[in-house]
């Protein structure tokens, strides 16, 4: 999109799509790329919430430029620091330098720090407000959601939230911003897996700001990722909602490694456990294959997680390990947890799993299975039975 879309009579996105970058803060892969949102208010006053990433500053210019012509640009306010929507900040400074900037305290501490910009900056604190004419914006600070600074601007004439972060997701937009103009169910996934990997951690204070902002009427969420939520606001505040209080779906995720087949002759019994019953919401990644954001985003989505593992080197598979460093680290809970695996000449695999099983508090779903080199009927037997014990679990689970 080469040119700004309309959100009302003095609002438009000026934002850019990404569907070159293939890695996201070197970690995450972009198959459907990565939109960066930035919204101009052209009133009395001129003031565009956030920028974007800098390798898109032309395309941005022009967007700016179609707007408000050769107009001056009154005021920068900046909700999050993070490079993808500060990376413009001194382009924009040098087309239009009496611009002042708006941030919180933390924010002046970051624009210094990444750019070394330290005039022309008005530090607002939580409630402070601002007037440009017929728009009037409020500033609630949300920090830790996912940086120290981040914080939302509310235009209260025509209640609109620039939410930042909060309320985004992963995905390229595909022609329309506005999400009765694009299939939610494409963007589904890769905003639940935004929130998990990016945001999950800060469940905290998700749920804080959330509650902050509770008495707001909010018509429509502007973020700074992802689709523009105007048809229904709430239904991304209550997926956001369900996700930080860790709330699952019913369904599980089976995740393996195997070095020469036996593991995985093991989860295709488990699997066949849990299709015996009337689950068919199954997950199943080779944790080898498939990168390690998508196994965090379905474990966030459903309610059980099957693990299963050899041993290697007389420790857990490394790359299994990785993965339940992660999720203990985003501080995942109120799961189910089914574990199997195999060892050759020394075990240790499944003894660690079963030790991180006690630390992280998940209930822990018997039998645990290990088989010696090869499973035999028995193992695979135990390993079809823990399939159904999970199910049967599942369907006793008043919360799934």
């Amino acid at each position: 999109m080469k040119t700004a879309v309309k959100i009302n009579d003095s609002i438009h996105w000026i934002g850019v799509n990404d569907r070159s970058t293939d890695i996201f803060e070197g970690i995450w892969p972009l198959p459907k790329g990565v939109s960066y949102n930035s919204y101009i208010i052209n009133d009395d006053k001129v003031a565009i919430i956030d920028t974007v990433r800098h390798n898109k500053f032309e395309n941005f210019l022009e967007k700016i430029r179609c707007v408000i012509g050769q107009k001056k640009i009154d005021y920068l306010i900046i909700n999050h620091m993070e490079p993808d929507h500060s990376g413009s900040v001194r382009l924009l400074l040098h087309e239009y330098p009496e611009l002042k900037i708006i941030g919180n305290k933390k924010t002046a501490d970051f624009l210094e720090k990444f750019y070394g910009i330290k005039d022309n900056v008005k530090i607002i604190a939580d409630g402070d407000t601002l007037d440009l004419g017929k728009n009037k914006l409020k500033f609630y600070l949300t920090p830790m959601v996912h940086w120290p600074e981040t914080m939302m601007t509310y235009e209260s004439t025509r209640k609109i939230l620039f939410s930042g972060d909060a309320f985004g997701g992963f995905g390229a937009l595909t022609g329309g911003i506005f999400d009765d103009e694009v299939d939610i169910a494409y963007f589904e996934d890769e905003i639940l897996r935004y929130f998990s990997n990016i945001v999950g951690k800060y469940c905290v204070t998700v749920q804080k700001a959330i509650q902050k902002l509770a008495g707001l009427d909010i018509k429509m969420i502007a973020s700074t990722h992802g689709p523009v939520w105007r048809r229904n606001p709430a239904s991304i505040v209550e997926r956001y909602d369900r996700w930080s209080r860790h709330v699952a779906e019913n369904g599980v995720v089976i995740v393996y490694a195997s070095m020469y087949g036996n593991t995985e002759r093991m989860m295709e019994a488990v699997a066949r456990g849990l299709s015996g019953k009337d689950i068919s919401r199954i997950r199943i990644h080779d944790v080898s294959r498939t990168h390690i954001s998508y196994l965090i985003r379905d474990a966030w989505r459903f309610k059980a997680l099957i693990l299963g593992s050899p041993t290697y080197d007389t420790r857990l598979f490394p790359l299994m390990d990785h993965f339940i460093r992660i999720l203990e680290y985003k501080k995942l809970s109120n799961r189910m947890l089914g574990l199997f695996g195999t060892y050759g000449w020394s075990g240790g695999g499944v003894k660690t799993l079963v030790e991180w099983a006690k630390g992280i508090g998940w209930e822990l779903v018997e039998p645990v299975i290990e088989a010696h080199c090869s499973p035999t009927d028995v193992d695979l037997n135990k390993c079809f039975e823990l399939g159904q014990r999970i199910v049967e679990r599942l369907e006793k689970c008043e919360t799934c």
